[in-house]
């Protein structure tokens, strides 16, 4: 067994220390080794710091190179757990023990780092293999391909396959994912994810400093960060746990964690099995969690359920046993209600399919969902079992299937009428829970960004082009799909052979058709008006290319223009970004140009309006937008509302007093509170347009 010195991956002596600063045991020292019940295969090979003290040994077992630190006459404390400073009923094969570690009873340690300060407390085995990956999809010098790990996501087939590497985000693996024809682009990945550290075989595995292990069974090649918490885990095999002082990441009783990287700040507890997955930061797996070929986004929770082969981007929440996630893409803030199957139902004698869906999907209650389907922005899914194919186009939409009918109904606009509160709410609760320190990616949380605007201008497209098949467009004499559309009247359409729906026969009722249409254009102009006035009422008036941005690409959570990723692409494939750090930078520079992307693509639509002959000068779209604003603001407090004086949902109280020691009183509600200034603050803005005497004039000028 090689000693450490010859390890490729780390400095030749141990915690930033030199050759000088270890020395070979004393003759006295070994003698008082003995005494204390001690045990060497070679007494020579052990290496000691300056100040050691041999009282801190007890029946242990050494064999091979082996350095010891300083270890002084103190005890090391963890919650309830007090344990002195030392190494007591320890076997040690190989490694490095840094100072004032405490080590009881760790029946076998081979290879690996103790950094100083850890406290290590009844463990079966720690052990390090010569070939360690630390959950990296590396080949070690020597190895057979087929040795190397892939993480099979997207897709049950693999054809999606991704190398995970330390450090990997949702957007690395949804650009490898995606861009599958671009054979160039994915020989430039592996070779960037071959490069993510020394494949040379002979590192050692690490335990950071300040880290605490207890009342676990194996670790095996695990390399593990500062001030860790784990206890009770059955197995953690080839893993990279990233934890520090200011984003511990702690690991509880019962957990099976095999080939995966966790970020840091993770909590993952009560039985979890996870097998060749990646955690980003600050997310977090419970009670029995089953998670397999899959990547779960920062600020995320999955309980109870099962997830294979899956991309979750951040803000994704899955918290029921009986849900179930399969061959899915979901693009952030989503939820997973009891109950809910997407992706379990074949459709073919081949491998599953797919299901992409947008920020904000959430599938309610008992949903069943068939590959291939995809899914607009904040698509709610309401109770049933779908029997073919969905492609929901238009955002904030709600999917019900009627099977007394034998319909389908889509309600799009749902959010706005029904339930501003969870709309708004889910986008405060996403910011709100972003605990990342360090942010490679710019996320937007926002139900009102320019992905979902786009969306909801593609849905007025869409809408249109229904309306022009109608026949009550026919029989009331309009001239167009849009003019019926234009005229106000709340009827409902079908689902015209353009833009399909669903796979099968059965009508696409869309209710409330011309409501949604007009409600999709203010929110668009709402937009604008929020993006282009800014805190002292000016309205910026300037230029905008209306190709600059399209389409918008969310990646992993961040919105970015299609010439950005066209860009990026380019650069990976040239060689000019070279490794992912170099992919993470470029993230962050194009996150420091989004406010002025979103302002150049509102100005673009500003443009469009007066091109396509609506009213769009300043005066106007302000006008509107404090209209919208109050519909936004009185639509979040109503909804709310209806928990308080629907008598159905009061019927288990028995006073209101009693309703309110449970629910809170509405008055008390942190989120309308917060919801209120902000309208009160936009308000503001607007009243200082009105009042400013330099106005932007109403045309656009080229």
């Amino acid at each position: 067994m090689a000693d450490q010195a010859g390890s490729p991956s780390r400095a030749p002596w141990p915690f930033g220390t030199a050759e000088r600063d270890w020395r070979p045991l004393e003759t006295t020292e070994i003698e008082e080794l003995e005494r204390d019940g001690n045990r060497s295969g070679d007494w020579a090979a052990i290496r000691v710091r300056s100040g050691f003290r041999t009282g801190r040994i007890r029946d242990c077992r050494f064999y091979g190179p082996v350095r010891i630190g300083v270890l002084t006459e103190s005890i090391l404390e963890y919650h309830d757990l007090r344990l002195p400073v030392g190494l007591y009923g320890c076997t040690v094969v190989a490694c490095d023990i840094g100072d004032d570690t405490a080590l009881h009873n760790v029946r076998y340690l081979a290879r690996t780092e103790i950094h100083p300060r850890c406290l290590l407390f009844n463990i079966d085995e720690i052990i390090t293999t010569d070939h360690a990956k630390f959950g990296n999809g590396l080949v070690m010098d020597g190895e057979d391909e087929s040795v190397r790990i892939w993480l099979e996501i997207a897709n049950e087939n693999g054809g999606r396959r991704v190398l995970p590497f330390d450090g990997m985000l949702p957007a690395d693996a949804w650009i490898w994912s995606k861009y599958r024809d671009d054979s160039v682009l994915m020989e430039r990945f592996e070779a960037m994810t071959a490069g993510v550290r020394d494949t040379r075989r002979g590192s050692y595995g690490r335990i950071g400093s300040g880290s605490v292990i207890k009342d676990c069974r194996i670790l095996k090649d695990v390399q593990i960060g500062e001030s860790a918490y784990i206890k009770g885990c059955n197995k953690l095999k080839n893993l990279t746990i990233n934890s520090d002082p200011d984003r511990p990441t702690q690991l509880g009783e019962g957990c099976e964690l095999v080939n995966g990287i966790i970020g840091y700040g993770c909590r993952v507890f009560y039985g979890v099995k996870a097998v060749r997955f990646i955690l980003n930061d600050h997310s977090n797996l419970k009670y029995g969690a089953r998670l397999i070929n899959s990547i779960l986004g920062p600020n995320s929770t999955i309980s109870c359920c099962e997830v294979l082969n899956s991309l979750l981007f951040g803000a994704h929440e899955q918290h029921h046993n009986s849900s179930f996630l399969c061959a899915a893409v979901f693009k952030g803030q989503t939820n997973m209600a009891s109950a809910a199957t997407v992706g379990s139902n074949h459709n073919s004698r081949a491998s599953d399919g797919e299901i992409v869906a947008d920020r904000g999907f959430w599938p309610g209650l008992a949903v069943s969902l068939k590959h291939n389907s995809r899914f607009a922005a904040f698509t709610l899914i309401a109770k049933g079992a779908y029997p073919a194919e969905l492609d929901v186009r238009l955002p904030f939409c709600l999917v019900a299937n009627d099977e007394s009918a034998g319909e389908l109904k889509l309600l799009p606009g749902y959010w706005f009428h029904s339930n501003m509160y969870a709309l708004a709410r889910n986008a405060a609760k996403s910011a709100a829970r972003d605990k990342r320190v360090v942010r490679h990616q710019e996320l937007e949380f926002d139900w009102l960004a320019p992905d979902t605007v786009d969306q909801m201008l593609e849905g007025r497209r869409i809408l249109e082009a229904w309306a022009d098949e109608s026949d009550l467009r026919r029989t009331g004499g309009y001239a167009s799909g849009r003019a019926l559309l234009e005229a106000g009247d709340d009827f409902e359409l079908f689902a015209g052979s353009r833009f399909p729906v669903e796979a099968g026969r059965r009508p696409v009722r869309v209710l409330h058709a011309g409501r949604a249409w007009r409600d999709y254009g203010r929110m668009v102009r709402y937009y604008i008006v929020r993006t282009l006035l800014d805190d002292s009422g000016v309205f910026d008036t300037g230029p905008g290319d209306p190709e600059d941005c399209r389409p918008w690409i969310n990646l992993g959570g961040q919105l970015i223009c299609g010439s950005d990723m066209d860009d990026l692409k380019d650069r990976v494939k040239s060689g000019s970004l070279d490794d992912w750090n170099a992919v993470h930078r470029l993230y962050r520079d194009i996150g420091d140009r989004y406010g002025e992307r979103k302002r150049s693509h509102a100005r673009a639509l500003r443009r469009r309006l007066v091109d396509e002959g609506e009213s769009a000068s300043p005066e106007e779209l302000v006008a509107e937008s404090a209209e919208t604003a109050a519909f936004l603001m009185d639509g979040i407090r109503s909804s709310r509302l209806k928990d308080y004086e629907n008598p159905f949902r009061n019927i288990t109280f028995e006073s209101d007093a009693e309703r309110d020691a449970v629910l809170g009183r509405f008055a008390d509600n942190e989120f309308i509170a917060d919801a209120e200034a902000a309208y009160r603050e936009f308000m503001a803005r607007v009243e200082r347009f009105g009042s400013s005497s330099s106005s932007a004039p109403s045309n656009i000028t080229s």
